[in-house]
């Protein structure tokens, strides 16, 4: 198989394939590129500007993509995913400002000022009359990178292009809470969720989604959640939702490096 990569004006990477003998199998395409790419997250296109799938995006000083190609698809274009715009915070709201400097009764660390603080699930207040909208997407594109390190009984369970949940806009009540609304969709589009809440966190842990569990692609890998691109530092049980939000749910294969993000207790 001859292969041929091309950065284009655009920004885009078009991808060329050569093969003169089917494969029998739908294989994942690793491509390392020299440079880092400034993007969490891409697309893969055909020539036609049809899009195929996602792609996954990991590196540090370099940047790898990943993504399955297709049978009877030899040109692919990739384009980085457009940033999501970050809302104002809400003036409900409480964020910090930055001046505790000792990890709270629940070994959380200080949250960096201008993020919200955590609200303790017994003591928010719902207030079903008052109706707030954010986004969330579930994703496991990571782990088309390392599928050397996936428990083989997963493999029948992996979507081909790694995305469990598009991102959609719900409802949520004003009080409401990540974990509220991340159970609240995975029932509505029956998707598999296993959580235990922790006492010592005094949130929710979520262990698996889309039967995809933590370490089933080695020791490093489980379920973050970011909110406006940024990775609380407290459990998603604690992170009091605000109109307008963007939640995104990301399976890491190395405790968050793959994902933008590091991964806490």
């Amino acid at each position: 198989m001859a292969l041929t990569i091309t950065e284009k004006t655009d920004g885009s990477i078009e991808i060329t394939l050569k093969s003169d003998k089917s494969f029998g199998f739908l294989p994942t395409l690793s491509v390392t590129l020299k440079d880092k790419w400034d993007a969490l997250s891409a697309s893969v296109y055909d020539a036609d500007g049809k899009k195929l799938c996602a792609a996954s995006v990991t590196g540090g000083d370099k940047t790898t993509l990943s993504f399955k190609i297709s049978a009877d698809v030899f040109s692919y274009i990739i384009r980085a995913d457009e940033a999501e715009p970050t809302p104002e915070p809400s003036n409900s709201a409480n964020l910090s400002d930055g001046s505790r400097t000792e990890k709270d009764k629940y070994g959380t660390d200080p949250v960096p000022a201008g993020k919200p603080e955590p609200v303790e699930p017994d003591k928010s207040n719902v207030d079903t009359s008052k109706k707030l909208h954010c986004t969330i997407s579930i994703d496991c594109a990571t782990i088309l990178n390392n599928l050397a390190d996936l428990d083989p009984a997963k493999l029948d369970v992996l979507p081909t292009d790694g995305v469990i949940l598009n991102a959609v806009t719900v409802e949520f009540s004003e009080g409401e809470s990540v974990f509220d609304v991340l159970q609240r969709v995975c029932r509505e589009n029956n998707i598999h969720i296993e959580a235990t809440f922790t006492p010592g966190y005094n949130s929710a842990y979520v262990e698996g989604i889309h039967n995809l569990y933590e370490f089933d692609c080695g020791e490093l890998s489980g379920w973050m959640y970011s909110v406006n691109g940024w990775f609380p530092n407290y459990g998603c049980s604690r992170y009091a939702l605000q109109d307008g939000d963007v939640i995104r749910w990301r399976y890491t294969c190395d405790l968050g490096a793959d994902v933008g993000g590091s991964m806490v207790a």
